[in-house]
């Protein structure tokens, strides 16, 4: 009775991973018991991994990858110019601490989207807040948001993310407003957080890509200088998965035909 009490209070408590490792124990073959500090250990351990693995979940969604992206999957190879050991100091997250940013450069389809989401759910996982998005979509929230008079608020929420991914940065020319939107961003940030981009166009062309040459100085000084920077090259990922999907499609479909026969 007084076990079901206790198990209970510990739901009203919320700490259901810890009433459920209770329940367990108690059933355990009188041989197997464990001693109290054991005990106490298990139902403190269960627990606070519960709560880990609910705030994982919670940093992930709010991050909003938008594909199911982890480092360990990323195709290190020398012709797609990365390198190893590269990834690997990237995924100790220790450039988040260091508040430096990432810059993925690279033709369309070679998987610098991919790297800039794999670096988002490393962060999430090392316990870090981030968020993707897409440069033209962000701007246009921020339009939307300067019209509506929640500008202020929208900036403050870019501000205190850990790992901010802008991708397809400098896909379309940009108006006056737009480079002054993203200079407030990036300002906001600077040498307090860090910030992952992903472009089509190379670093070296930036200012020539922003048109107005004072933003385009203080945008690239507020990102470039203490960048990782990574040039993918090689052939689209996407043309080849498809071309791969295309062919696996055809087997199968000879394959039924051989059965059928």
């Amino acid at each position: 009775m007084i076990l079901e009490e206790t198990i209970q209070k510990l739901l009203d408590l919320k700490m259901r991973a810890m009433a459920d490792t209770l329940r367990e124990l108690v059933t355990k073959p009188p041989g197997n018991q464990l001693s109290f500090d054991e005990q106490l250990g298990l139902l403190v351990e269960a627990e606070w991994r519960d709560r880990q693995n609910k705030a994982l979940a919670r940093r992930l969604k709010a991050a909003k990858l938008g594909t199911s992206a982890c480092l360990e999957d990323v195709t290190c190879e020398p012709e797609r110019g990365l390198d190893k050991s590269v990834v690997r100091a990237l995924a100790t997250c220790q450039w988040i601490h260091a508040k430096q940013n990432v810059i993925a450069i690279g033709l369309t389809g070679v998987g610098k989207s991919y790297l800039g989401a794999a670096l988002a759910q490393a962060a999430c996982r090392n316990g870090f807040r981030a968020l993707c998005t897409r440069v033209p979509r962000l701007l246009h929230e921020l339009a939307v948001a300067r019209a509506d008079g929640s500008y202020v608020t929208v900036l403050q929420r870019l501000a205190h993310v850990h790992v901010l991914v802008l991708d397809d940065f400098l896909i379309a020319p940009l108006k006056d407003t737009e480079r002054r939107d993203l200079l407030e961003i990036l300002e906001d940030r600077y040498g307090k957080s860090s910030t992952v981009i992903t472009s089509q166009v190379p670093t070296k062309k930036w200012h020539e890509a922003l048109s107005d040459p004072t933003i385009a100085d203080a945008i690239c000084d507020r990102v470039v200088h203490n960048a990782h920077i990574l040039s993918l090259r090689g052939p689209s990922i996407r043309k080849r998965n498809g071309m791969n999907e295309t062919k696996a499609e055809k087997e199968k479909s000879t394959e039924e035909k051989t059965e059928r026969t």
